[in-house]
């Protein structure tokens, strides 16, 4: 029997009496079998018969005969010990030593949640909104102290979880060929997900004593025994879009106010819509088209507009010679004295005769004004280019060659106006080589002076369109509003509605690659405000709609200084 053991082989000279020494046989720590000693002092014919008894004693307590194949020992088992092969006792040891890991783990957790840190983590969460995982993960971050302490339990953990698996590793190769495999529970890990979800649990499933766990896909709690204690108030959601700005005061659970560009409705934020901006300035006419295409043929005066003819180069109804100047200016000037009106353009007509065999041919070039100020905030009008209506001639039935000039904007290219300036040249048509063509020639001024190309008169000028309302106080009065907010919500209201106007305004722009900035001019010549102000409710107004979903701004041209 083994009953101490040694390391080196056994000597004779080393020891007066060989039978008191009983360091045989050595067994290491990886249950692997040396002999050592006796087997060297045994006749040869006897050693592999003593190792293989040996063996059989020593590995299999005699319940076996031990052997060895393909780098793999076993004990085959005597016929009144067919459990031979399975160490119970050390599986029992090594069993209660993972059960007292797993307890250990349980223990690190629970420290962990009763720490000081955790405790005053979970006091600083705001109640007042709900907090989702990411949300709490970011302010998880921002405490260093709670970070550090989590860093610990991991550390701790770690070193746990190595341990158990060394353990289940020594379970497995001794109960390999155990008829009955042993009982093994590894300690669950807890990654920083649980305890995120930990957190959420005792936020909102922790009432009466009792602790759920949360569900932030559904929102709900499932608590202990299926009961429905656990559930706590759920707060209301906070974030961008459609989710709340912040959760009602007296009622947590519900929405109390919404980002821009949404508005509160039965407790959820939706799309908000401006209101009806007719009350500030009208856009449209009653008219149907085919009804506004009738009357701008027969140039129905129902859709004139009153408009004052100004010229320092002629007069209505009196014969002149254009070749007197290389340009004449011809005004139409709406009453901008009515400040409740605004005007809209539909089509034009000019009244145009000349003596009897002139070879004179007018060029009329339109430049619109839309709200008043200087002639050079005035907008080119592309007659017959890119798609934009072309003048109509329409030959009277008088003894002159009198011709209607007609120019018909209708719905698609109507626009704002307050004063039409039309500049008037003159140049010669004559016959071609072929006499099949027309050849004009100018200016008129390289044509000798004493040579009289004819005369011309203008019977009248009309303007077509329609009177829209327009209240200056009352957009003021919105304005005003970024500034200084009747109620919340009504700088949002304020804004969307200025933002409507200001798109409806840009929107009757001439064709071109970009819109003209109408509504600055609306702002700097009928509501008379300053350029400095004119910029910061553009800017406001700007930072607004960027806010906004799914809008996309546009640039545009500068058109009034």
């Amino acid at each position: 029997q083994v009953t101490e053991t040694r390391t080196g082989p056994l000597g004779c000279s080393n020891y007066d009496n060989l039978d008191s020494v009983s360091s045989v046989l050595v067994q290491s720590p990886e249950n692997k079998i040396q002999l050592q000693g006796l087997q060297v002092i045994l006749p040869e014919y006897l050693q592999e018969h003593f190792v293989q008894a040996a063996l059989s004693y020593i590995a299999c307590n005699s319940e076996g005969e031990f052997i060895c194949k393909d780098n793999d020992c076993w004990c085959q088992c005597g016929p009144k010990f067919p459990e031979c092969n399975c160490p119970y006792m050390d599986i029992q040891a090594m069993e209660e030593n993972l059960l007292r890991i797993s307890e250990t783990w349980n223990a690190y957790n629970s420290e962990f949640e009763e720490s000081d840190e955790f405790k005053l983590f979970m006091k600083r969460l705001p109640m007042n909104y709900f907090l989702n995982t990411s949300t709490v993960m970011h302010l998880w971050t921002m405490d260093s102290n709670f970070q550090r302490r989590y860093e610990q339990l991991e550390n701790s953990m770690k070193q746990l979880f190595l341990k158990a698996q060394k353990t289940v590793h020594k379970l497995f190769g001794l109960s390999k060929r155990c008829h009955k495999q042993p009982l093994i529970r590894m300690p669950k890990q807890r990654s920083s997900n649980y305890w995120l979800n930990r957190i959420q649990s005792f936020l909102y499933c922790n009432e009466n004593g009792l602790l759920g766990s949360f569900s932030e896909e559904t929102h709900t709690c499932t608590c202990p025994n299926d009961q429905v204690a656990c559930h706590g108030f759920l707060p209301c959601t906070v974030g961008d879009g459609s989710a709340c700005l912040s959760c009602a005061p007296d009622n947590r659970t519900r929405c109390g106010s919404c980002n821009a560009g949404y508005m509160l409705s039965q407790g959820l934020c939706k799309p908000e819509v401006a209101e009806s901006t007719e009350h500030y300035i009208g856009f449209e006419t009653d008219l149907q088209d085919l009804e506004m295409k009738y009357l701008l043929q027969k140039t129905d005066r129902r859709i004139e507009v009153h408009a004052i003819f100004i010229s320092n180069d002629m007069r209505l109804n009196s014969w002149f010679d254009p070749s007197w100047r290389k340009r004449m200016l011809l005004t139409l000037k709406s009453n901008k004295y009515k400040s409740s009106l605004v005007h809209m353009i539909l089509g034009l007509s000019l009244q145009i005769c000349l003596t009897k065999n002139s070879t004179l041919e007018p060029v009329l070039a339109v430049y619109v004004n839309p709200f008043g100020g200087s002639h050079s905030e005035s907008w080119f009008m592309p007659v017959n280019e890119n798609n934009f209506p072309d003048w109509e001639r329409t030959k009277l039935d008088l003894p002159l060659q009198c011709y209607n000039w007609t120019l018909t904007l209708g719905n698609k290219w109507k626009t704002f106006f307050e004063t039409v300036h039309i500049y008037l040249r003159s140049r010669i048509k004559s016959n071609g080589l072929n006499g099949n063509e027309s050849i004009y020639y100018e200016p008129l001024e390289f044509i000798d002076p004493s040579r009289n190309l004819g005369y011309m008169k203008i019977n009248n000028i009309q303007v077509f369109g329609y009177s829209m309302h327009f209240d200056p106080e009352a957009i003021r009065d919105l304005i005003l509003q970024l500034d200084y907010p009747y109620t919340q919500g009504s700088q949002d209201s304020a804004l969307l509605q200025l933002l409507e106007i200001r798109d409806r305004v840009n929107k009757l722009s001439p064709p071109g690659q970009r819109r003209l900035d109408l509504f600055s001019c609306l702002l700097r010549h009928r509501l008379k405000l300053s350029t400095s102000e004119v910029v910061r409710i553009q800017s406001a107004l700007q930072a607004f709609n960027a806010k906004l979903p799914n809008t996309v701004d546009y640039d545009t041209t500068k058109l009034c200084s």
